[in-house]
């Protein structure tokens, strides 16, 4: 017969274990992440120890009502055990903890069957199978110190998360700089500069790690809203500010959680607009003849300038010259009479360029 005093405690601790694991890998124990893998993994392999050890202390039953409950069992772990896998969108170590379980439970049930049917042959198959498994493990460790591809190292998982390490951005957008100084993750140190840091909406907040160790930055409390994954020391992390609302957020390293720090997004600066005119006529090479009025303008870093065709004819408002040929800065395409075209300049510098259409029409934008 079964051992309830020992079922019963084995029970509660596969079922705390299996939340935790379950919770830890759909993302919603995002801040204690690591730490509640492997706890609730421990606590879930010690509950199946007891759980196991009670359901046999009598020997295996064969019964029909034993089968349909095995049954009833797989099939709920399998379902809850899916759903959570399908669910997982930042925990890269996935495929190998469903590994591990694979390498404990098949030598287990041919363990456990020839006990059962097998005894003569018992201690041969035990010993096969355990020293597979041990053959195993230690061939997957070895490869992760000396083989060729990281990818079989257990010792990736830093660096793996640090390359996938998300940047969404608009390049055009300015960049507001933020460093994780160096020894933050020392209880008491300051952690961020500036803190808080204020953003216009639309602008790039960067965070670069100047601390010798790993750092994440994470929305506080859950990382719903943004998270950096690991960023090693000197590697970099850009939030794009246009998908929050304006207000304050906080954020924290969920390495290091006491590492706090906050973000103010404000409401963006009005757009700096100059206007500049497609002159009517400025298809036909005259002389006296406006082509782009003004032909030279200066603007201020951040300045949107507006090109109107008010001519009859399509042009191109194209960066370069007519001599060198066009650059990679802006390009218009066709601009047909009455539309118009815009581009942002977020650099110093001087923009030379021209209509392809009609190379005697040049224009020039210095940007100070």
């Amino acid at each position: 017969m079964s051992d309830w005093d020992l079922m019963m405690p084995g029970m509660g601790l596969t079922a705390i274990g299996l939340a935790g694991v379950i919770l830890s890998y759909m993302g919603i124990a995002n801040t204690f992440l690591t730490g509640m893998q492997a706890l609730s993994g421990l606590t879930m392999f010690i509950g199946l120890i007891f759980l196991s050890a009670g359901i046999l202390n009598g020997g295996i039953s064969t019964s029909a009502k034993a089968k349909a409950t095995t049954l009833v069992i797989f099939g709920i772990v399998g379902s809850v055990g899916a759903y959570a896998m399908s669910l997982n969108t930042i925990v890269t170590s996935l495929p190998r903890f469903a590994g591990i379980l694979i390498v404990i439970v098949i030598p287990s049930i041919v363990i456990a069957f020839a006990s059962m049917k097998m005894q003569k042959y018992f201690k041969p198959i035990a010993i096969i199978f355990l020293a597979a498994m041990g053959l195993g493990i230690a061939s997957y460790t070895a490869f992760g110190f000396i083989g060729p591809g990281a990818q079989f190292s257990f010792h990736t998982e830093t660096e793996n998360q640090t390359s996938q390490v998300p940047t969404p951005q608009a390049p055009s957008a300015p960049v507001v700089p933020v460093d994780i100084l160096l020894n933050a993750s020392v209880k008491g140190n300051p952690s961020f500069k500036p803190d808080p840091v204020s953003a216009p909406k639309g602008d790039i907040i960067e965070w670069t790690n100047k601390d010798n160790a790993a750092h994440t930055v994470t929305s506080a409390p859950d990382g719903n809203l943004f998270d950096s994954g690991i960023i090693s020391s000197g590697k970099t992390y850009r939030l794009d500010t246009s998908k929050l609302d304006v207000k304050e957020y906080d954020y924290l390293c969920t390495v290091h959680p006491w590492m706090t720090g906050k973000i103010e997004v404000t409401s963006p600066a009005k757009p700096v607009i100059a206007n500049v005119t497609i002159a009517e006529g400025a298809s036909k090479q005259a002389n006296g003849q406006k082509y782009f009025d003004p032909e030279d303008i200066s603007v201020k870093v951040g300045t949107t300038v507006v090109w109107t065709n008010k001519d009859g004819v399509a042009h191109t408002v194209t960066s370069g010259d007519p001599n060198s040929g066009p650059t990679t800065t802006f390009d218009s395409g066709l601009i047909k009479p009455g539309a118009t075209f815009q581009y942002k300049f977020d650099s110093v510098g001087t923009n030379p360029y021209y209509c392809t259409v009609h190379p005697w029409m040049t224009g020039k934008v210095t940007v100070g």
